[in-house]
């Protein structure tokens, strides 16, 4: 589990954390009548609700459910914290390894540092001091600026410029559509999305095997975009493919290829 230099969450996970906190207040439920109202513990939601666990998209779902709130913003927010949680939405670099969490917690004041950092972003969200001041409460005093606004982030790329890059780190993820929707004869969920904002499209899939692999055809026949399961950890998570250039009225096309004998499945949709 990665964390900001700070000892603080990272932005993509202080914003799904605030994000959630609304909900559960909007609901007006204890973490103990959500437990009794979803398959997820009291505990659990505890750990959500604080950032000290990324949630699951079911539980994110759920907690939208019972709030009576669309769940499309807060999944879009929940798909940045994921990608940043697996690694797969920050760009390579020479940092120097994680540290655990009870190492974070020594180094950047424990709980009190991340709470801080959600009550911060949750003020500006809200628009006035008194969240801040309840959710800080008890904690020790944090001078560090405010992390930047709540609000989905903007697109880095768009057209021809998002061509083979990551739809989460290039932050087109935030609000796509559902090209289509496939299942694969092994089980295996497949989907075309497109960002309009960003002018691209990329492919994704999850419930998958160690080996598995998606590839992602532009309309124009040029160079495929590849992903591929390469730990149990992927096989569990959504895995997304690079991007490639989309203009309205254009074909973009997926095919599936199980390391299993299921042979090659194929897929398209128009943006």
């Amino acid at each position: 589990m990665t964390r900001t230099p700070s000892g603080g969450l990272p932005p993509e996970r202080a914003r799904l954390v605030c994000a959630l906190r609304g909900l559960r207040t909007g609901s007006g439920l204890s973490l103990a009548a959500l437990a009794a109202k979803t398959p997820f513990s009291k505990s659990s939601w505890e750990r959500y609700l604080n950032g000290k666990a990324l949630p699951p998209s079911q539980a994110v779902r759920e907690l939208c459910r019972l709030a009576g709130e669309p769940e499309g913003r807060c999944l879009a927010l929940w798909e940045l914290a994921e990608s940043e949680w697996s690694g797969r939405g920050a760009p390579p670099r020479a940092d120097p390894p994680a540290t655990t969490e009870a190492e974070a917690g020594r180094a950047g004041g424990g709980r009190g540092a991340v709470l801080a950092v959600i009550a911060s972003v949750c003020a500006l969200a809200a628009g006035g001091l008194s969240v801040a001041l309840v959710l800080l409460a008890g904690q020790s005093t944090d001078s560090r600026p405010a992390p930047p606004s709540s609000a989905v982030p903007s697109p880095r790329c768009r057209g021809a410029a998002c061509e083979g890059r990551s739809p989460m780190q290039m932050k087109c993820g935030t609000d796509p559509r559902t090209l289509a929707s496939h299942r694969t004869a092994g089980g295996a969920h497949l989907e075309l999305r497109y960002s309009a904002k960003c002018g691209a499209g990329w492919a994704r899939m999850w419930s998958t095997r160690i080996g598995d692999r998606l590839e992602l055809n532009a309309a124009d026949g040029g160079r495929p975009h590849t992903a591929r399961i390469t730990d149990g950890v992927a096989a569990q998570s959504y895995v997304y493919t690079p991007m490639t250039e989309a203009s309205p009225g254009a074909t973009i096309r997926a095919c599936f290829r199980p390391v299993r004998g299921e042979g090659r499945e194929c897929f398209d949709a128009g943006v």
